[in-house]
């Protein structure tokens, strides 16, 4: 549960300009505030369900806008190849074709 959420709330903050302000409101709500979804109804002055339902649709939106895009995949593996170049400047004699293995890699990204 922990990592879906979390794999949310990076698609949220990756996509949600692309959201309308209702499913913005509500995913904060959910994801970022810790809200029940009756707690939200009660806010909003809608059924439980219909929460759920804009929620898990949203998600489901989210998760369309990541595979076309790729923008959080991409992310995590800048962050993977970030680490490793570091990694490899701390050593003491860094690998020259190393670095520029990663370096490549990095640029493939974009």
């Amino acid at each position: 549960m922990l990592e879906k959420t979390t794999r949310v709330n990076y698609l949220y903050d990756f996509y949600q300009s692309l959201l309308t302000p209702k499913q913005q409101s509500y995913m904060s709500l959910y994801y970022l505030d810790d809200y029940s979804l009756g707690e939200i109804a009660e806010e909003y002055d809608v059924s439980r369900q219909a929460v759920y339902d804009n929620i898990k649709r949203t998600e489901a939106m989210l998760e369309e806008y990541e595979e076309k895009l790729q923008l959080f995949q991409k992310f995590q593996e800048r962050s993977v190849l970030l680490t490793k170049m570091n990694e490899l400047l701390k050593e003491d004699s860094p690998s020259t074709q190393a670095l520029t293995e990663a370096v490549a890699e990095l640029e493939k990204l974009d």
